[in-house]
């Protein structure tokens, strides 16, 4: 794998231009040198966005917390009418049959949830649970830095970083009369 998630708070502030800009090298009009600068900065601004973010909202009266990352994306969503609680994992790969799909929680609160009662979608692409209650899941969302959901020999992290004030939200709207 080698790869390394870079946290939103890695990324954050600014970045002074004029150091990353090689000065006038006093040779010819300088044209060449000023053409550079506006594509310096696009590329910085564009390295120095944050990463896909956590979201809270409410969509047609559910209240839901959704998370995409290049080739997976998890919706969670309260429905009072039941089942209360569902999560979504969505992959470009097809989830495998497995008899038990787990959820791992690794950073300051590190927690794994097994279950057996997951099912998937035709095309074998989506994952869901359902539930009547979500409370270590969400906890595990708010207090770690990364989620990794496992299906059989299957698996995808999901970065945290972010995610705490929009699981507040998530359960605020919980409490609240949605519709």
């Amino acid at each position: 794998m080698g790869e390394r998630v870079v946290r939103n708070d890695e990324v954050r502030g600014s970045i002074p231009l004029g150091s990353t800009i090689p000065p006038a090298t006093g040779r010819g009009s300088g044209a060449e040198d000023t053409a550079l600068k506006p594509a310096a900065a696009i590329c910085l601004a564009l390295a120095a966005a944050p990463a896909a973010a956590w979201e809270a909202r409410v969509e047609d009266g559910l209240c839901t917390l959704r998370h995409a990352e290049p080739g997976a994306a998890v919706l969670l969503v309260f429905d009072p009418a039941g089942p209360p609680w569902s999560i979504r994992l969505t992959r470009d790969a097809p989830w495998p049959e497995s008899p038990t799909f787990s959820i791992r929680f690794d950073g300051a609160h590190p927690n794994t949830i097994v279950t057996d009662r997951h099912e998937l979608t035709e095309d074998g692409r989506a994952l869901t649970v359902t539930d009547r209650g979500f409370g270590n899941v969400l906890a595990g969302i708010a207090g770690n830095e990364t989620a990794t959901a496992v299906a059989g020999d299957a698996s995808v992290a999901l970065p945290l970083s972010g995610a705490a004030p929009e699981v507040a939200a998530f359960l605020a709207c919980t409490t609240e009369p949605t519709a």
